[in-house]
């Protein structure tokens, strides 16, 4: 009970809202002092000490130790899945034949047994994760190219012909396989690039401290030789990725698509869902490292055409997946701010589409009012679609295609945007 309840506050409260191996780490001295607790008590009250549990409180102490002074990134803990689970289970195992020989039958045992179980699954459950890992990385070969973008790489898959370039910008959770159904679509017209922000699909995991919005876009842009003005698509906080962009670039922005995007403006009700992620989300990433995410799968179905499908879903039950989704709630407030400063796109040909299930919020309509009226050449258009299945399905992701092409059309020719 000490060891359980320790490693709860430690996560949820000490170490609220901290990276991985700081949340595993607190979990794991959480643990550690239990048993401790085990070997300094039954010493000082009973005639049985029970010596042998300093040995699980010594493991599980230096390994928590060790995850908070190194902070290993995600290869490092990725590498190490290939020992802990196997170690963790032979020391289970030992464990049990210990409470076998050192305590009575009784309320001993059944008060130890569960605690052993959960070493037991853990140790199983992260087997299993760091074989799925593996299996993913081999099944799902990286499509376009990696480019350095200062000390971190990113990944950018470009195809089609003409002008302008379409650039696709995910929401949060999301990545470049999301845009399966509409990239493929709007290359039959012009050119298109997806690309995966830091920490996203296979880009590179972010530095610690940095701006991974539109600092970054525009530098891959430029290293990989991707020529603009460029039509910006962004969906949910991926259009305020781009009209933060359109604040810093305003010369590099053609046009610009809003799929039904978060809204940068409101301080409550709907853009309170936006404020930060709350502590308990944070041990998300620590419990995937666990292969929850595995057992678990119907939370990551995806309605995408394969291999998409199957992409999406191992990077959502990654352990990765989950840190990237936590650190981008975390940084929404930031990147809310910054999209608010776009005041104006002049007469810049822009389409928000906004998703039939949102068109009942008067906020989230509002709001979306607000984005259209950011241009004197612009269409609000309310599409019987969900906020997903504006990628995902196939009625939706023609929606989003078809008000794609009318800015890239309107580009091109100087027209209005069409108002449907």
């Amino acid at each position: 009970m000490t060891g359980a309840t320790l490693a709860a506050v430690l996560t949820l409260v000490v170490f609220a809202g901290e990276p991985e191996p700081v949340i595993t780490g607190a979990a794991l001295l959480g643990f550690a002092t239990g048993w401790a607790v085990l070997a300094v008590s039954s010493a000082r009250v009973t005639a049985r000490p029970q010596r042998w549990a300093w040995l699980p409180a010594a493991g599980l102490g230096a390994t928590g130790l060790w995850l908070l002074v190194a902070a290993p990134d995600d290869r490092v803990l990725t590498a190490a899945g290939w020992a802990w689970p196997p170690l963790l289970l032979a020391l289970a195992v030992w464990t049990v034949r210990r409470v076998r020989r050192s305590l009575a039958a009784g309320s001993g045992r059944r008060l130890i047994y569960p605690v052993v179980a959960l070493m037991a699954a853990a140790a199983v459950g992260g087997a299993v994760e760091t074989v799925g890992l593996a299996a993913d990385q081999r099944a799902h070969p990286m499509p376009g190219q990696l480019y350095d973008v200062g000390g971190y790489r990113l990944h950018l898959d470009c195809t089609g012909s003409g002008g302008p370039t379409v650039v696709l910008t995910s929401g949060l959770g999301e990545f470049s396989a999301n845009w399966a159904r509409v990239a493929p679509a709007v290359a039959g017209t012009t050119r298109v690039c997806v690309y995966d922000r830091a920490g996203q699909g296979w880009s590179d995991d972010a530095p610690s401290e940095h701006d991974g919005g539109a600092a970054d876009l525009h530098a891959l842009l430029a290293r990989a030789g991707e020529e603009g003005p460029y039509v910006l698509v962004g969906h949910s906080i991926g259009g305020d990725h781009a009209m933060s962009y359109a604040a810093r670039h305003p010369e590099q922005v053609a046009g610009m698509v809003l799929l039904d995007a978060t809204s940068p403006y409101a301080a409550t009700g709907t853009g309170a869902v936006h404020a930060g992620p709350p502590s308990a989300v944070a041990v998300l990433p620590s419990l995937a490292r666990l292969g929850i995410g595995r057992l678990v799968p119907t939370s990551s179905w995806s309605a995408l055409p394969e291999p998409a499908a199957s992409q999406y879903q191992a990077f959502a039950v990654s352990p990765r997946g989950a840190r990237n989704a936590v650190a981008e709630a975390g940084t929404l407030p930031a990147l809310l701010a910054q999209a608010r400063e776009l005041s104006t796109l002049g007469s810049t040909p822009l389409v928000v589409l906004t998703a039939a299930g949102h068109a009942a919020d008067p906020e989230w309509a509002a709001a979306h009012d607000r984005m259209a009226s950011l241009s004197t050449n612009s269409s609000h258009r309310t599409v019987d679609a969900t906020h997903a299945g504006l990628l995902d399905e196939e009625h939706g992701a023609d929606l989003s295609a078809r008000a794609i092409d009318d800015v890239v059309r309107a580009v091109r020719t100087g027209s209005p945007v069409p108002p449907s």
